[in-house]
């Protein structure tokens, strides 16, 4: 289903949707082994993805974040291939979770099938072998740029080949294995079931459980029994296939929208459960094998589709003679690769926190389960995204100006309401000290946004000055933040254009007047000196901002009241 309808609605040149480990894993966590609730789960997965596309929802991905990723991939990838441990020693009445898999594996080691045991091992270095060769590079190895000889050639291409179906080829062999033997009446290998032959039913999901003839569990039921990953699953299988056609698209030189690859899984697992399928997503191994092919549109879907069918309706009913070893081995050499260990040195060198949301992730989701892992890994991400703006950086600095000081405050990031605290002790700690500085100038240049609770700080911060005989002025402001400020009307709100100006301001006003030895200092300025916002808004003429001041950079002896 995800072959014919990708054609249509996807984006990708060449992804294609199927089953795939990460998103099998999440199913088999969430179904309780029943085949019902996956197909019904496949159903509400699609409809969540579908509305998610249609209300442009993708940019919610963004927030998981690229460490959360790896630490999920990592430790996903480990406990699958724990799960197949088991296939491959031949061990029955394993655990799904891995924190209860492995004792319970050590527990029965001396239970092991030495010939299923035999079989895996000889399959997983056949795999890795393979996969080596079809990852040389025979040009450089030879050291020269001359053409190669037909055979050469012609080897090299069967080398890739079976490189590239690797798995095929290993569990087709291993599959003539255990037949020939059975043939002869030697039955030594653990085998996969029966498989029912032929396409399946085109058919409306069925949304209650029957046991013996009797109903045991009804719609409502199933779905609370899914619960979370009603949630977990859409959107996990969302961003493996999202990140995968976005690597791919970079190879191709091509761009995707995340909200039309939505719109395709979506409808790909609404249909796919009148099928009787699971949940499906953007595969890495078959997209790459779809690249490395030469496949440059969607349509070569449509052929991998026909292919899928003919599998179904000829060759199901040889798959019982594949030894469960054999399958076990393949699914481990292709997810111990997804393990991300090469981004731990990367983490170190970047940003050391990232670190910390990795690790939380990886064994959250492998001793507590893959919804609490990520949600774990998502709440320690956003808090290491939302620190800077509760503690923003901020400069403090005194400027002499004879005969006061002038301290001077420079904000080095944003401005928003958790800060606002934090940005208060911050200037009164140097501010309110025993012999303390009788004006402090905010610099403001990198504040690009403001909210009521910032207001009502830097009101309360004004009135806290005035109180102690201070003066606090703010300098480099953006135009909409100073106009902002001046529309909440905070008395004794003063600005200056920048650091320059306020400190040559203060520099005048300071100087006794010539002629009778006074001081002369007012919370107001001639209108015409008024710095008025950049805007037209209404409320923001000069009649309406009589505390706001703006003082040019000049020589001036002395300043009046108006």
């Amino acid at each position: 289903m995800g072959c014919f309808v990708y054609c249509v609605f996807g984006g990708s040149r060449h992804v294609t949707l199927g089953p795939t480990a990460i998103t099998t894993l999440m199913v088999a966590e969430y179904v309780n082994g029943e085949p019902v609730y996956a197909v019904v789960l496949c159903l509400l997965a699609g409809c969540v993805q579908f509305l998610m596309g249609v209300l442009h929802l993708g940019f919610l991905v963004n927030f998981i974040s690229f460490p959360v990723l790896a630490g999920f991939s990592s430790a996903a990838a480990i406990t699958i291939a724990t799960s197949q441990v088991k296939l491959v020693l031949g061990l029955k009445n394993i655990p799904r979770s891995f924190i209860k898999a492995v004792p319970t594996i050590f527990q029965k080691i001396t239970h092991t099938n030495l010939s299923d045991m035999g079989m895996g091992i000889v399959c997983f270095v056949v795999l890795i072998v393979l996969k080596k060769l079809k990852e040389v590079d025979w040009d450089k190895k030879k050291g020269t740029l001359q053409k190669p000889p037909l055979w050469q050639k012609i080897l090299r291409k069967v080398l890739w080949l079976f490189g590239t179906v690797r798995n095929a080829v290993v569990v087709v062999a291993a599959s003539l294995v255990a037949y020939g033997l059975l043939t002869r009446g030697i039955s030594t290998f653990t085998l996969t079931k029966e498989i029912k032959p032929g396409l399946p039913a085109f058919q409306p999901p069925q949304f209650w459980l029957v046991k013996n003839g009797t109903v045991v569990k009804n719609g409502p039921e199933i779905i609370q029994d899914i619960g979370v990953g009603l949630v977990i699953v859409p959107l996990i299988g969302f961003l493996e296939s999202i990140a995968i056609g976005k690597a791919f698209a970079r190879k191709g030189n091509y761009r995707i929208d995340a909200t039309q690859e939505l719109i395709a899984i979506g409808v790909t697992n609404m249909l796919g459960s009148f099928v009787s399928a699971y949940p499906v997503t953007g595969s890495f191994g078959r997209t790459a094998v779809n690249y490395q092919s030469g496949v440059k549109t969607q349509l070569g879907g449509l052929f991998t589709g026909i292919l899928v069918i003919l599998a179904l309706a000829f060759l199901t009913p040889s798959f019982k003679y594949i030894p469960s070893a054999a399958l076990g081995a393949v699914i481990i050499s292709a997810v111990i690769q997804m393990v991300e260990y090469s981004v731990i040195p990367v983490f170190w060198r970047v940003k050391k926190l990232d670190l910390l949301a990795f690790f939380v992730t990886f064994f959250g989701v492998l001793l507590l389960g893959i919804q609490y892992g990520i949600a774990l890994g998502v709440g320690v991400s956003l808090i290491i995204l939302l620190y800077p703006s509760a503690r923003p950086r901020a400069t403090v600095y005194p400027a002499s100006i004879a005969p006061d000081d002038v301290l001077i405050v420079q904000l080095e990031s944003g401005l928003n309401f958790p800060a606002v605290d934090y940005m208060r002790d911050v200037v009164a700690k140097d501010a309110f000290k025993e012999k303390p500085y009788k004006n402090v100038v905010m610099r403001c240049c990198c504040v690009s946004d403001i909210d009521c609770t910032v207001v009502q700080a830097l009101d309360q911060l004004i009135e806290e000055f005035e109180a102690r005989g201070l003066k606090l002025h703010f300098s480099c402001m953006r135009p909409d933040i100073r106009a902002a400020l001046v529309r909440s009307k905070i008395k004794g709100f003063r600005y200056f254009k920048t650091c320059e100006d306020a400190i040559a301001a203060m520099r005048a006003v300071s100087e006794p007047d010539q002629e009778n030895g006074e001081v002369i200092m007012t919370d107001h300025a001639l209108l015409s000196n008024i710095d008025t916002p950049d805007d037209d808004t209404p409320g923001n003429t000069p009649d309406n901002v009589p505390c706001t001041i703006h003082i040019p950079a000049v020589n001036v002896s002395k300043v009046t009241a108006v």
